[in-house]
């Protein structure tokens, strides 16, 4: 009797196993995006699948072994110009996938699975990075923070003696500019099947190209083209550019489609400030869930430390934030229906470079159809793009670097003859406007612009020391 019990339970768990085996996950699609180090290829799937690598020398291929699965995908049209891929070949058999990929250079691979979110079905995801480092670009590669260091004559040089006359800096005021979503993660997605990342990026360049073409300025892009990169990486592109200010593009959706409005948003260290900029949020942190993110990986630093350095650092880059993002948001509301009338805080992850001033600009909802006919419409993308960077040249005239005091004195910035919006008027380097934050004392507004606390006492007409959240100060110049 054990034993037929046995038998019974042993025929049991092998029809199980024989069940789940015949049920074998469908290869629907095959996708490619080419980022600047690496190129990414994409498995669309309607189940879980396992799967392994396999690297040769000669001939260079990778092949992709796929057990319990059946291709169902076409290899026809696949973008491979400027990719190491010069051809995809597969071999089927009943009961599993070989996908073959002939390669033209060496590449280092990388493979996840991405499970099944919300309206995105099972992916597999397999990353090619290249390995010929003059293809290795800034945009993609972020440069560790380090200090510069005076230069070493070499050991077989005569050093001289030489006295230096101290010169003005030059250096321009960098803005990097990042274009939201991307490659695998189209983002929100409005009537007509109009795509956020595909608005985004057009926005951006405009941006850019405003930036660009004003003297002291220099613009860069996170992106160029459409490629995902996960939203950690695009604050630390911001970071080795050595940005001065970071500026996220957005074109989000919300679950009512008369939901309406631009919107300009600031990191919040405890909450966000509206059930909207709540649910934003959450929607944007996701991208990565969307976008395909393999590994996570934490620097090895204390945490005690690592925490006291950031908390002095965000104090400050909180501060300039909120002031640029008021600047923008001003200047928005000459060409754009404003959502909220005040610069809205929520945890942005891409926002929280902790040393860069950093603001997301949701340029509309795109779920409303009367915004995304709008935002589809490339004159009005040149509007929007002009009206941000007169916020970000306002802030500047008035909050220049320490090393481009010079900056208040230039003129107005190119803008569109057609734009209805009037150009800021240019303030002298001897006002400049502190807002105050949470956090602020008038101890530490002083340190910050290394002006005498009782200065900004009397130039502000102000009886104590008492300052409110909300209060603009004058700072006198030094």
């Amino acid at each position: 009797m054990p034993c037929f019990r046995w038998i019974i339970s042993f025929l049991l768990l092998l029809g199980f196993q024989l069940g789940f085996y015949a049920e074998a996950a469908n290869i629907n699609g095959i996708r490619l995006w080419r980022a600047p180090d690496h190129t990414r290829v994409v498995l669309d799937l309607d189940a879980p699948v396992q799967h392994s690598l396999s690297l040769l020398n000669q001939p260079a291929q990778l092949v992709i072994d796929i057990p319990n699965a059946s291709f169902k995908a076409s290899l026809l049209d696949l973008p491979l110009r400027d990719t190491p891929i010069l051809a995809i070949r597969a071999q089927s058999t009943p009961t599993s996938v070989k996908l073959i990929l002939d390669l033209s250079s060496k590449v280092k691979p990388n493979s996840f699975a991405l499970k099944r979110f919300e309206n995105m079905h099972d992916r597999l995801v397999i990353d090619l990075y290249d390995l010929d480092s003059a293809s290795q670009s800034l945009t993609e590669t972020p440069a560790k923070i380090i200090p510069d260091l005076p230069s070493i004559p070499s050991s077989g040089a005569q050093s001289e003696k030489k006295s230096y006359t101290p010169v003005p800096a030059t250096r321009k005021i960098i803005v990097v500019v990042d274009a939201g979503h991307g490659g695998e993660d189209p983002g929100a997605i409005g009537p007509k099947k109009i795509r956020e990342k595909d608005v985004t990026l057009a926005i951006s360049k405009e941006l850019v190209a405003l930036i660009n073409a004003k003297e002291g300025y220099e613009g860069k892009l996170t992106r160029s083209t459409d490629y995902f990169i996960p939203l950690k990486k695009r604050r630390d592109i911001a970071r080795a550019h050595k940005a001065d200010l970071f500026i996220s593009i957005h074109a989000d959706a919300f679950v009512k489609p008369t939901a309406k409005g631009a919107s300009v948003f600031a990191l919040s260290r405890n909450g966000a400030t509206s059930e909207t900029a709540r649910f934003l949020a959450q929607r944007e942190n996701e991208s990565d869930l969307i976008g395909g993110v393999g590994s996570i990986s934490l620097d090895d630093k204390d945490e005690v430390l690592a925490g006291v350095l950031v908390d002095l650092s965000m104090t400050a880059t909180l501060n300039s934030s909120l002031q640029v993002g008021n600047q923008v948001l001003n200047s928005l509301s000459g060409v754009a229906h404003m959502h909220k009338r005040r610069v809205e805080q929520a945890g942005f992850m891409v926002l929280k470079a902790p040393d860069v001033p950093s603001i997301l600009i949701e340029t509309g909802f795109i779920s409303n159809p009367d915004e995304a006919k709008k935002l589809n419409n490339a004159w009005y993308r040149k509007q929007l793009a002009n009206s941000i960077f007169r916020g970000v040249f306002s802030y500047f005239t008035q909050h220049p670097p320490a090393d481009h005091e010079a900056i208040a004195q230039q003129a107005s910035p190119p803008y569109i003859s057609t734009s209805p919006i009037v150009t800021p008027s240019v303030q002298s380097t001897v006002d400049r406007i502190h807002l105050v934050v949470k956090g602020d004392t008038l101890t530490s507004i002083s340190l910050r612009y290394n002006v005498k606390l009782s200065r900004i006492m009397q130039y502000n007409n102000m009886k104590n020391s008492v300052i409110k959240l909300g209060q603009k100060l004058k700072i006198p110049a030094n």
